[in-house]
């Protein structure tokens, strides 16, 4: 086989694995949500939970888990991991969310939203390098780490990586991380929130200001309420605007670093790349629907594609699960993520009931 047919047919199997990789996706998601139906319609389920309280998010990321446990038993889960489009999907039905939101709600939470990301990201970040140093961790993975706890998870550490120039295999520990993380804190948050009688506002700002990954906020805030939903995906877009910001004071804060040599000083364009565009499209969805134009409210067809979008999204997350990775870590790594975010969820906790009990009351949505 000449080299130029050996190409064609790798290029080929490269699509055929792709597509295979979204079926499976497409599959699992079908699962999830036949599961959540039939969960949905029972009144109680084990030590008394009712069924509604099972949402679609807890589905969706269980049966990726299976799907993943499945594929790396039958060793095909490297070639068709191309279809696990997780970012692709949370975009989607991020901006398919905005057509449901009125700027009503937008501009009330704006202000807060935007107090409490400031707050959120200075603090966790500092705090967070500050112990990775005192554990002796190397300066890169320092920053990826703090980026990550403290802006959006999987995004920010990937945009924090290019910035410094870090290590794959830190960005690989970090988004591991992230992940093994985030997922049980999608199920624990809402039962907490609801333990201690905070309202849907307030705990939609908690989940937005605390949980790492934007899938796993909007699924701790489906699993609580409609409101809390709504309030974390606004709390956590403001984080996920500040990435390029964040990215591009790391560019240059490690361009003087280490050898005290003057490197080239980034572009201003560093922002603008990394800045989620997604945003842009969830704040016009906004005002498309506030001004009667589109209705992504409940019961409409918009709705039912972006729950399906988000359910797609929480299955590739647990597709994507790499407890192998997870393992090569070490136990430092795992200390101080563990402790930041211990840290991020009681600053969180505070800083969104003083804004949103307070200053900008919530109350009246």
């Amino acid at each position: 086989m000449t080299s130029e047919k050996k190409t064609n047919s790798a290029q080929g199997n490269h699509w055929l694995y792709h597509l295979i990789g979204l079926v499976i996706v497409a599959l699992l998601s079908w699962l999830a949500w036949w599961i959540t139906k039939q969960v949905y319609s029972s009144k109680d389920l084990f030590l008394g939970i009712p069924g509604k309280a099972l949402e679609y998010p807890l589905w969706g990321a269980l049966a990726g888990l299976l799907g993943n446990l499945l594929l790396k038993l039958t060793g095909v889960h490297h070639k068709v991991r191309a279809g696990f489009r997780t970012e692709l999907f949370l975009k989607v039905g991020l901006v398919l969310m905005g057509a449901g939101i009125n700027l009503a709600l937008l501009g009330s939470a704006a202000a807060g939203s935007i107090i409490q990301a400031l707050v959120m990201i200075t603090s966790v970040f500092f705090f967070t390098y500050w112990l990775a140093g005192k554990f002796g961790l190397d300066d890169k993975l320092r920053a990826v780490m703090s980026t990550a706890l403290s802006v959006c998870g999987v995004s920010a550490a990937i945009a924090a990586a290019g910035s410094v120039l870090a290590k794959k295999e830190h960005v690989t520990f970090v988004t591991t991380l992230v992940i093994v993380v985030a997922l049980p804190m999608m199920l624990l948050m809402p039962i907490v929130a609801n333990w201690i009688g905070l309202p849907e506002t307030i705990a939609g700002a908690w989940f937005g200001g605390n949980i790492d990954t934007t899938a796993a906020v909007v699924g701790a805030g489906t699993i609580y309420g409609e409101t809390a939903q709504k309030v974390a995906t606004i709390v956590k877009t403001t984080q996920n605007a500040l990435i390029g910001v964040v990215a591009f004071i790391l560019a240059v804060v490690f361009s003087f670093k280490s050898s005290g040599k003057r490197k080239t000083k980034p572009s201003v364009r560093i922002i603008w790349e990394r800045f989620p565009k997604f945003v842009l499209g969830f704040v016009a969805a906004s005002i498309l629907f506030s001004l009667n134009l589109i209705d992504g409210g409940k019961g409409t067809a918009i709705e039912a594609i972006k729950n399906w979008a988000f359910l797609l999204a929480f299955v590739c997350m647990g597709l994507e699960l790499s407890i192998s990775e997870f393992k090569q870590m070490g136990w430092k790594p795992v200390v101080v993520f563990l402790i930041s975010t211990v840290f991020n969820t009681l600053l969180a906790l505070g800083i969104a009931t003083i804004l949103f009990t307070y200053l900008f009351p919530l109350s009246n949505l």
